[in-house]
């Protein structure tokens, strides 16, 4: 399950950097007209913060101290973060390519995944 989370962390990641680089330089004059840049680098900052945040489930999963209990608190929060970032992030990037602004009713889902990632990454800590 560890190395689940890091090759989804190592994914995201790449995707940000690369969506990040791609926005910054070839879609920026598009984006700025559009006023969509600022949402764009929202997009990708916390599509990052939480590439980095899987990667750190994996690792926390993959230590041989860690109880079951704090796994499992671990792992949902993975998955919380994962489907946080496609949501969020997705939403985000839809919005800016589309320009259709409804997208934006399903981002505060993705918002709500990914604070519920950091709560659980709370509980299992406290667990372990």
């Amino acid at each position: 399950m560890y190395k689940f989370f890091i090759q989804a962390g190592a994914v995201l990641g790449f995707l940000g950097v690369a969506l990040g680089a791609f926005g910054a330089h070839a879609l920026r004059a598009s984006l700025e007209a559009a006023g969509r840049f600022d949402t764009f680098e929202t997009a990708v900052k916390y599509q990052f913060y939480h590439a980095l945040a899987l990667v750190l489930i994996g690792v926390l999963l993959q230590a041989p101290a860690t109880p079951a209990d704090g796994a499992r608190f671990y792992s949902w929060a993975g998955y919380a973060y994962l489907f946080g970032v496609i949501i969020f992030s997705g939403s985000l990037y839809a919005i800016c390519f589309t320009g259709i602004t409804k997208f934006g009713a399903v981002a505060p889902i993705g918002g709500l995944l990914m604070l519920a990632g950091w709560a659980l990454l709370l509980i299992g800590c406290l667990k372990s």
